[in-house]
Formats: structure tokens, sequence, C-alpha cells
């Protein structure tokens, strides 16, 4: 600004200043081209009253200086001539100044001369015998008078601009000043110009009108802080380009980055490509979700465009955990695919024994064996069936399953007890120790927890192996372990074998009459006891499973 008011005031002080040399010179001009006529007259005056009274004579020995004198008679022939022969010269009858004195005794006129760049003046006053004496003098032009003065004008001029250079210097540094010095934080107590008043005013209701818009925003934010700070979901605002304008601690975890990423664009923060398919959504203004992978688990992305009067003002992007929900459908279809697969094999064994007994094609002394393998397979069925339907049970949580004060250590006492034939046909020698340790559950639970974890110890053990069943009370809580030293479980498998229908031997499971369900029922059943399963095992030595349940609390 005020190299704007600088130069405004050195155009103006220039174009001033030379309008000023320009009409004073034309003035200057004027006026002593008036002098200059009136002292022509004069003169004409005084020669015409000398010609008067002395005739032809009074032009003897003349020689005027600065002025041409001319005689000429009453029809136009030049009779003398200060600068010319006057025999030689034309009838001057049709010259202006000649006719007008002729007609009125004095006339006046001006010629220009291009050729000369100079204007002569002509005066003439007619004589009583009807002559007439002219005078005549040259007069410069302005330009020629520009030009004789060319030296002190461009002195004046460099000069005047100095001057206005350093006027304009100090006129706007004085101008601006007290613009400068405005503080606007407080616009109404300015000193300075009055004419700024209606601007202050203005400024100062506008920055009031800011200040509440601000802290209306600033509550607002607030609030959204509040509400998403404290949501599992990840919540991102989006303006048309995709650039961030707010994103909560849940999302900026899984994006794994900070709220700076605030003002940046999501896919410089983000790289996944099925997030940049889902950000088209932003631009068709049309709803668009996809799961995908995220940390290591799936998310699904739901982008929301946003629609301020008709037009698409920029996106929600709601980001859901669903790696529960897509870890228990995978596991529904690998249940009801392994459910149909257990089923299917037995089914196809007993209709087969019974296809061939019903057409006659058992010996009579083999009849027995398909029998007793039809009683077997029907058998396997149905264990696997209630397994299936007390996974189902433990699945909706058992609420219907009475909870008490049990003894653990007389229900493995017991459980041992039960398993002893088994036991013994195994091989395996069955033990159980330790002492009376009370746990508040469901005892149909309890029992199978024991039940499957010494089942399974003696199904997969050796010969002459031993299973050991020790209960434990804890300062905290109550502890079941059972020890075998059978095969053991490889590294590979450790974290599958709670799985449904996960066996880590499939060809030994199904020739021991195993079902695949004995650990995901343990492991349910533990789950709703709020009890810690604890797995060591080496492979070839022999399996430790141990489960910790918390203290009573009735």
């Amino acid at each position: 600004m005020t190299k704007r008011i600088f130069r405004s005031i050195c155009l103006v002080a220039i174009a001033v200043f030379l309008a000023s040399v320009t009409l004073f010179l034309c003035v200057l001009y004027d006026y002593f081209g008036n002098v200059q006529r009136n002292q022509l007259k004069t003169q004409t005056e005084l020669a015409a009253q000398g010609v008067e009274a002395v005739g032809a004579e009074y032009f003897e020995g003349l020689s005027p200086k600065g002025y041409r004198v001319s005689w000429i008679s009453a029809d136009g022939n030049v009779l003398y001539d200060s600068e010319a022969d006057s025999s030689e010269m034309e009838n001057h009858l049709a010259r202006e100044e000649i006719k007008e004195a002729l007609e009125t005794g004095y006339g006046e006129s001006a010629r220009y001369s291009a050729t000369l760049m100079e204007r002569t003046l002509y005066s003439a006053k007619r004589l009583s015998d009807g002559t007439v004496v002219r005078l005549s003098v040259a007069q410069s032009t302005l330009l020629t008078l520009l030009l004789g003065m060319t030296q002190p004008i461009l002195m004046i001029i460099v000069i005047a601009i100095v001057i206005s250079f350093w006027l304009a210097h100090r006129l706007s540094k004085n101008i601006t000043a007290p613009l400068n010095q405005l503080n606007l934080d407080d616009p109404l107590n300015n000193e300075g110009y009055d004419e700024l008043s209606p601007l202050l005013r203005r400024i100062d209701a506008q920055q009031r009108q800011i200040r509440g818009q601000e802290k209306e925003l600033l509550q607002k934010q607030e609030e959204f802080e509040a509400v998403t700070e404290n949501m599992a979901e990840g919540i991102i605002l989006l303006n048309t380009k995709g650039v961030i304008l707010g994103i909560n601690r849940a999302a900026s975890i899984l994006f794994g980055t900070t709220r700076n990423a605030v003002g940046k664009y999501i896919l410089s923060v983000n790289r996944n490509l099925e997030l940049s398919e889902l950000l088209s959504g932003i631009e068709s203004g049309v709803r668009k979700e996809k799961i995908i992978d995220l940390n290591g688990g799936k998310y699904q992305l739901a982008l929301n465009p946003v629609r301020e009067s008709g037009n698409i003002s920029g996106a929600v992007l709601l980001m859901l955990d669903v790696t529960e929900k897509e870890q228990a459908e995978q596991m529904r279809r690998e249940f009801t695919a392994n459910v149909s697969h257990e089923l299917k094999t037995p089914l196809h064994t007993i209709a087969g024994c019974a296809e061939l007994l019903e057409n006659g094609m058992v010996r009579p002394e083999d009849t027995a064996r398909f029998y007793s393998q039809i009683r077997s397979e029907a058998g396997r069925m149905i264990a696997l069936v209630e397994d299936i339907i007390r996974l189902s049970h433990l699945d909706e949580g058992a609420e219907n399953m009475k909870r008490e004060r049990v003894d653990l250590y007389d229900l493995a006492a017991e459980t041992v007890k039960s398993l002893s034939r088994e036991a013994e046909s195994a091989g395996v020698s069955l033990s159980v120790e330790g002492q009376s340790a009370v746990v508040y559950g469901i005892p149909q639970l309890l029992e199978s927890i024991v039940y499957n974890l010494t089942d399974n110890a003696i199904k997969y053990n050796r010969q002459g192996g031993t299973v050991k069943v020790s209960v434990e009370p804890l300062s905290d809580g109550v502890r079941l372990s059972v020890a075998d030293t059978g095969i053991g479980i490889p590294p590979e498998h450790r974290e599958r074998i709670f799985e449904r229908f996960y066996r880590v031997d499939k060809s030994r499971s199904k020739e021991l009459g195993g079902t695949g369900l004995g650990l995901s029922i343990v492991k349910h059943a533990a789950r709703l006891h709020n009890a810690k399963i604890e797995l060591q095992s080496t492979e070839g030595k022999g399996t430790t499973i141990t489960v910790i349940f918390p203290k009573s609390s009735k």
C-alpha cells in the first residue's frame, strides 16, 4: 500500500508540475507577445510621425535593430525597405496589414514561417499623403522558446522530480503509519483517520460474530469428540476431495496414525487399494460398503456421502470391527461341513451293512459282525449328535443350567473311576491326586471338562503310559491339571486343537472313536466359568492341560 501511495503521489506531483510549467510558458508566451505587439505599434507610430515630418529623408541612414521598416505607396508599390531592394519587391497592396491600414488608418497581421519556425508580426500606419509606413518584427514560436530553454527546464524538472520523490516518500509513510499501527484485536480503540471509523466498526462487528461462531464450533467439536472418542468404531470425516476433516481415536489406531492426520489426503495415510475403490462413492454420491483387512482384522467400511442443499459436501467413513463375526461365520461354515462329513461316514457304513444284510449277501457266521458294526456306527452318531447338542447349548450360554458349589476333587475322582475300565483296556495307568477344592459352577459342565480331558489323555497315550489328574486349591482359585505321557502335540497344531472337529491325527482319532468335539466342549465350558486354559506339550513325551478356575464368589 505504501508503494502504491508513493507512486500515486509522485505521478500526481510530476503531472501537476508539467501541467503548471506548460501553462506558465503558454501564459508567459502570450504575455510577452502582447508586449511585443504593443511595442511594435508604438514604434510604428513614431516612424510614421518621423516620415510625416521630414518625408523620404527620414529613411536616409536608418538602421533599426530588430525591426524591418518598409514604406509603401497607396497603390501597393514598395518605396523603401530596410532589408531588401524595394525595386525588386512585389506589390504589397494585397497584404492584410496594408489593406487594413489603407481602409482604417492602422493595420496589424502575423504570419508563420514553417521554414524558419518563427512568426512575424506586422504593424502598418497610413500617412496623410496616403502612403503606409510598416514595421515588422520576428517573434519566436512556443516550440522555439522551449528548445531554447531546454537546459534550464530540464534542470528544473530534475529538481522537481527529486523533491517530488522525497515528499512522496515522506507523505506515503505518514499516510500509512496510522494504518500500520491499527490494533485490529480492539478496532474501536484506535486513533487515526475519522474516515476509517465505519471500517473499524464493521471489523469489530465481524470479529464479535466470528468469536461467537468459533465458540459455537468449538462447542460442537467438543461434543463430537466426546461422543466419537469413546466409540470402538472408527469414524473419519472427509471433504469432497478425500481430505481428512476429522478422525477419532479408534480410526487413528486402525490407520496407524495420529490426530495430526487432519488435513491430509486419506490415501496418503493408508494406501489400501480397496479403500481407494470405496472413495469413488464421494463423487458419485452413492453409499458404499466393503470389508477389508486392517491390522490383521476384518473391518466393514461404510462410506456415507453428506449432502447439503442438494450438493455433496463430503462423506463420513464408518469402520466396524467384524473380525469375530467373520470368524464365527467361517466357523459356522466349517462346522456345517464337518458335521455333514462326520455324519455321512457312519451313515454310509450303516446303509452298506444294512443293504448287504437285506439282500442276504452276508454269511451267517458274519452276521453278528455286521450287526456290531451297525451298532458301533450308530453309537458314534449318537455321541456326535450329543456333543453337537451340548456345544449348541454352550453357545447359547447354558442359561437354564443351575450353578452350585461343586467339590472339583470329588468330581475328578468319580470321573477317573468311570474311565478306569477304558484306561485298563488301553494299558494306561490312571490316577487322581490333590485335595478338596470347591468351585461354584455347573456340575454337568465341570464333569464334561474333567471327562473329556481325561478321555483324550487315555486315547492319545501309549501302551504302559500314565494319566495323572490333579486338583489343587489356590489363593485365588482352583487348578485342575490332566497330564499324560502320550504322543504329545506338534507345535503347529497346538493353537487349533480346541477348534471343533480339529484332529491332529485324523486316522487315529477315527480309529479311537473320537468325535473331534471334546476339547471344543472343554473350551466353551471353561469360558462359561471364566476359567483359563493352559497347554504344555512335548512331542513324543506327553501333554499337560491345565484349567484354572477363579475363586468362587458363592
